[in-house]
């Protein structure tokens, strides 16, 4: 049975929506339909097309502009909700620091000191300012002066061999001349993995083309510490949890020889 024949054997007795308009029936004051003329429609289409041109001309904008104040209106109690929640203060998220042209937020009060020529060192090897932060960070903490047990020198603490005669060590542009260049190497060796080329730059080319078995655990706390700083920085945030834990472990004392040395309060 059809879905028409289970509506008409709805109705067992007369009824207009069971009658048939052919009958002759029509609803009261309603008269039968008269043929249109094609002039006739024609004067229908006109005005159709007509009441739709007014419809976009007039009508649409303000239905439009009412919906954009019912926007904003609904962002700024959003916004004010927010703000009431936060005790008055607005939370802007953290942005890095390297979309205006800087070194991120993360690293501390020492390296961000260097960070102009931070990012000129960077610009000169192609690097991300924020890998040289971090190898400052990790290496020296911003301590132009710094010497290792081993005799590596400087903000990056480059070895010995890697000048050339009569170049002074610890010149801050040399040494991040000579690190930078040996990073690129490491990274260039690599293909392009920042992380395996942070091993290399602590361990040597050797470490760079090796993994983590095979590396010394200096390497391996190395490795730990410079790609944690990174992805941090990386991540936009504005505080590191593993410089952090790296402030703890050590850190915190390189940092407060370089405050020292730069004059730092």
């Amino acid at each position: 049975m059809t879905i028409y024949e289970q509506s008409i054997s709805a109705y067992p007795v007369e009824s207009p929506l069971s009658r048939p308009i052919e009958d002759g029936y029509f609803y009261p004051g309603k008269q039968r339909a008269t043929a249109v003329s094609p002039h006739q429609r024609m004067v229908i289409i006109l005005g159709f097309v007509a009441l739709v041109v007014l419809g976009f001309t007039f009508i649409r904008p303000r239905i439009m502009g009412e919906a954009a104040d019912t926007a904003v209106t609904a962002e700024t109690g959003q916004t004010e909700t927010a703000v009431a929640q936060t005790g008055g203060e607005i939370t802007a998220p953290a942005v890095n620091a390297n979309l205006s042209g800087g070194i991120s937020p993360v690293f501390s009060p020492q390296v961000q000191h260097w960070a102009p020529q931070i990012v000129s060192w960077a610009s000169q090897y192609d690097l991300d300012p924020d890998i040289v932060a971090t190898i400052m960070q990790i290496e020296s903490c911003g301590d132009p002066q710094a010497v290792s047990h081993a005799g590596a020198q400087g903000l990056f603490q480059v070895m010995p061999f890697h000048f050339s005669p009569g170049e002074e060590m610890l010149d801050p542009d040399t040494n991040a001349r000579r690190g930078m260049a040996y990073y690129a190497e490491r990274l260039q060796q690599t293909g392009g993995d920042v992380f395996q080329a942070f091993a290399g730059y602590n361990g040597g080319h050797v470490a760079a083309a090796g993994s983590w078995d095979s590396w010394a655990n200096e390497t391996q706390r190395y490795y730990v510490w410079s790609k944690g700083i990174y992805e941090d920085a990386k991540a936009g945030l504005s505080e590191s949890p593993t410089l952090q834990q790296w402030m703890q472990a050590g850190g915190a004392g390189l940092c407060q020889q370089a405050s020292n040395r730069l004059a730092l309060q």
